[in-house]
């Protein structure tokens, strides 16, 4: 199958894309050790992508920090009535098989309550006193069943930018959860990654642009909330010009 290719609208349409940083809000989603910790993970991303997207989602951090832009971090645990209980993991435990391409996972103890695994990887530069948090995650989309809706609503944010893993399960299924509410949800490729395999990875983010919301990387984002600063800037000195 030759891919469609739609990048001449997905690239108009980040052209017109414009972020009001006063309206957007951080959701990180997932960035715990089972996914992100490659010598304990459970259900591990790749080295290398775990580097990359710690790094990635670090620097996401800081510059919501310099714009004032609010950061959730979502997290998941699973209660063992819930742990590996879905028809479908069953299967794959049943039947030996991994999760993971060319590795091994370990679902039966992904993330229970209280476990290494369940915990905000340690190089993941989490403001404590600033930062708000979600755990109670229990499926792929952030939204069912958290508070995550009402608390984005409390604060006037209507989009989001979002980073975590995985691209496929999590941030794919969050995205439409985003869209289904009527959010602007912004994926930031930088920040992003699957343990599933770099093809569901990249599908995941070709899906979300051609059809469910934007995709942009770090210096793509910087650059929307640099013109969103000079923007502000300029009103305020005709605002003090016409004073």
């Amino acid at each position: 199958m030759t891919p469609i290719d739609r990048s001449d609208m997905v690239s108009r349409m980040r052209e017109a894309l414009t972020l009001d940083p006063a309206r957007c809000a951080v959701v990180t989603i997932d960035c715990q050790r089972g996914n992100l910790e490659p010598g304990i993970a459970s259900l591990p991303v790749p080295p290398a992508e775990c580097a990359r997207v710690i790094a990635g989602t670090n620097t996401l951090l800081r510059l919501a920090r310099a714009h004032g832009i609010a950061i959730v971090h979502v997290t998941t645990a699973w209660e063992p009535p819930l742990l590996a209980r879905h028809p479908f993991e069953r299967a794959m435990l049943a039947l030996r098989q991994s999760f993971v391409p060319g590795g091994q996972s370990d679902f039966a103890r992904h993330k229970s309550p209280g476990s290494p695994e369940a915990q905000i990887v340690a190089a993941l530069e989490v403001d404590w006193r600033g930062d708000l948090l979600v755990d109670s995650k229990r499926t792929f989309d952030s939204f069912e069943g958290t508070p995550l809706d009402r608390l984005l609503r409390a604060m006037g944010k209507d989009t989001l930018l979002l980073a975590g893993c995985n691209t496929n399960t999590c941030v794919l299924s969050t995205t439409f959860g985003a869209y289904n509410r009527g959010y602007r949800a912004v994926v930031v490729s930088d920040c992003v990654a699957s343990a599933y395999g770099e093809d569901l990875h990249r599908f995941s983010l070709e899906n979300i642009q051609r059809r469910l919301g934007w995709v942009l990387d770090l210096p793509q984002l910087q650059d929307k909330l640099a013109a969103s600063a000079r923007g502000s800037s300029a009103e305020a000195a005709a605002a003090r010009s016409a004073a």
